[in-house]
């Protein structure tokens, strides 16, 4: 399997959508600034996000792919697995229609569990009366990504994986469309019609995959419910994953949640800039490792090719931290130029810019650990245990609290991200711990020699870009046409650096380069 040409078609559309998302975020920072509106808005948007990449990059796509792959292998007919998915659509259809009603009652219970009530902001109730609107607009969207995650894992099981990978550059579009051209006069304006945006986006998703899918002849036809074996056993085995999959989801809204009701105004926006750089890195790279990883590992198993899922996985590993480790320390040893460039312009300040960066640099610590986790899962999945990750999630959700608690009062801000990257660490370690003592993953020669060099590879790159913060300081506040090219200067220079120490440590070599675009993929 060829990990690297795989994740650069995935990957790539990935980045053009996180992209895309950090303009977005960039304008919302513009027009909406860190203030209530804003904290209104992020709160709104938490739940979609989070149930996004609990159930469609989690869940779902964890149950139902290997049990897809397996119907088909079976029968050695596509027809097979297609059934299947019809009869899960038909339970899943009134099962999302009937949640979505109720969480629409439920909105302004929902807001308030998602805030503690923005205890802090001492919000008026027409402040928070807004908040709860903000809500109704983004909850149908989760009925809609869910529909269209069981599009998608078909999809990937076909290894159309492109397909479902440039579906969210569409919601980003609908976000970044409706701050451009319809924003308001005011903040409040603004967020509502960002809000409504969310839901839109989500059917311009759901109708990408349906006309995908029909190319692929693809048609699913809506049944009558009846739980049959199949799908007693896609539920038992999608409810464990939901948590197992989504710790990282789960400990973000924990951490929403505290920052809300325990910190003042403009902390949950300053947590979710700083989240949303994270998740560049982790979007490219985990979960399109991920989506690649877990049909290519059922594949392999479901063949008794138990070396080649192995060796799958060594590299997996290999090339999530070649990737993460210099992101990782980008974060760390420039996060106040990052941040400033992109982020402070009108409504967000230089204090917001502070706060940002801290909580930016804290998250930055557990990115490795965020992307292990997306890779480390697949190993389980494949072998349809979902229940094992979800032991480990609810581990380091206790985790997240228990830091929170303790590191909110002390450092502020920062403590929220540091709790979620402590945590993410510890269910990364219960991971690795666990398929190793089960003898589903032991690391290779190649795999030891080279993590350290690569670790040390990036250091280099990471103290090289704490210097450069100096020269560059001047340019990375402004008018974006200066502090873009800027930054994108900043990227390029530390991208060469971390080759040449790449290079220099023997982490790698060209000839390792070569071969990996060289070998062509497994089917």
């Amino acid at each position: 399997m060829n990990l690297a040409k795989s994740l650069g078609s995935v990957g790539g559309l990935t980045l053009v959508s996180r992209i895309l998302a950090l303009g977005r975020d960039t304008l919302q920072a513009t027009f909406v600034g860190a203030g209530f509106a804003s904290d209104a808005f992020l709160v709104a948007f938490r739940l979609p996000n989070m149930f996004r990449s609990l159930f469609a990059e989690g869940a779902f796509a964890s149950a139902f792919i290997p049990m897809f792959n397996r119907k088909v292998g079976e029968a050695d007919d596509l027809n097979a697995g297609l059934r299947f998915a019809e009869q899960a659509l038909a339970v899943l259809f009134p099962v999302l229609l009937v949640m979505t009603i109720v969480m629409l009652a439920a909105a302004w219970p929902l807001t308030w569990m998602l805030s503690l009530g923005f205890k802090e902001q001492n919000p008026s109730p027409e402040q928070f009366d807004y908040a709860v609107t903000l809500s109704r607009f983004t909850i149908p969207y989760l009925m809609l990504i869910s529909l269209a995650s069981l599009l998608g894992g078909i999809l990937n099981s076909l290894n159309k994986f492109w397909v479902n990978a440039a579906a969210p550059i569409l919601l980003n579009v609908a976000m970044v469309s409706a701050l451009w051209f319809f924003h308001g006069d005011t903040p409040e304006q603004t967020a509502r019609i960002q809000a409504m945006s969310v839901t839109i986006g989500g059917m311009l998703q759901l109708g990408w995959l349906m006309l995908a899918c029909h190319k692929a002849g693809v048609s699913l036809k809506l049944r009558r419910p009846r739980l049959d074996p199949d799908i007693k056993r896609l539920l038992k085995l999608i409810l464990p994953a939901a948590a197992g999959a989504g710790a990282t989801q789960v400990n973000l809204l924990v951490s929403t949640a505290l920052a809300g009701g325990l910190l003042g105004a403009g902390s949950i926006s300053a947590i979710y800039y700083a989240d949303r750089l994270n998740q560049l890195p982790l979007g490219m790279i985990g979960i399109g490792l991920g989506t690649i990883l877990l049909p290519t590992i059922s594949r392999q198993l479901g063949a008794k090719q138990d070396a080649q899922a192995m060796d799958t996985q060594n590299r997996g590993i290999e090339l999530a931290l070649f990737l993460t480790l210099p992101a990782t320390a980008a974060f760390i040893f420039a996060a106040e130029p990052i941040v400033r460039g992109l982020f402070q312009h009108g409504q967000f300040d230089a204090a917001d810019t502070v706060r940002t960066t801290w909580a930016l640099a804290a998250f930055s610590l557990g990115l490795p650990s965020y992307v292990l986790v997306k890779v480390l899962t697949p190993g389980f999945y494949a072998r349809h245990d979902t229940r094992t990750p979800v032991r480990f999630a609810i581990i380091s959700v206790g985790v997240n609290i228990v830091g929170n608690l303790i590191l909110i009062p002390t450092i502020g801000t920062v403590g929220p991200p540091l709790a979620t990257a402590i945590a993410a660490t510890v269910n990364t370690a219960l991971l690795y711990r666990t398929l190793v003592q089960r003898g589903h993953f032991t690391a290779d020669a190649r795999l030891k020699r080279r993590i350290p060099r690569l670790a040390l590879a990036a250091a280099v790159m990471g103290v090289a870009l704490f210097f450069l913060r100096s020269p560059i300081r001047p340019y990375t506040h402004g008018s974006l046409f200066i502090t873009l090219p800027t930054l994108g200067a900043m990227v390029a220079a530390g991208i060469a650096i971390y080759a040449l120490a790449c290079f220099i440590t023997r982490a790698y070599g060209v000839a390792d380069l070569r071969a990996m675009l060289r070998r062509s993929p497994a089917n």
